[in-house]
């Protein structure tokens, strides 16, 4: 088993920009994380939280309980996560492995709003 990397979760997780590993284009930002305490009571991260039913408790006030209600509206139930067994490395980014699903709202926006836009598609999807 490999020893554990300490990061300092603030400083090297959160509000960072999540990038696939093998092609370096963007999921998402950190905006929340997903914490376990091991057997003896120190906090780990599980997984990275994304979208406004993460990132509104962080937030706060009136403009964080709009971000996760107007979520709540369009039916999210829960913050979209991807598991830390996913991170291959922490650098400016955070690089992901495997083949993630976009999130559903993202996937929802850019489908229905993003990609009629005359030219907003690449040349390589």
């Amino acid at each position: 088993m490999t020893a554990a990397r300490v990061v300092h979760a603030q400083l090297h997780l959160l509000d960072r920009q999540v990038v696939r590993a093998r092609d370096g284009r963007l999921v998402c930002k950190v905006d929340d994380l997903e914490l376990a305490l091991d057997d003896d009571g120190r906090p780990y991260v599980t997984a990275i939280l994304m979208g406004p039913l993460a990132l509104g408790p962080r937030v706060g006030g009136v403009l964080g309980r709009l971000m996760a209600g107007a979520a709540r509206l369009l039916g999210a139930t829960a913050p979209p996560r991807i598991p830390m067994e996913h991170v291959s490395r922490i650098a400016g980014a955070v690089h992901v492995g495997g083949d993630l699903e976009p999130p559903a709202l993202e996937h929802w926006v850019r489908t229905h709003l993003v990609e009629p836009i005359p030219g907003a598609r690449h040349e390589n999807e």
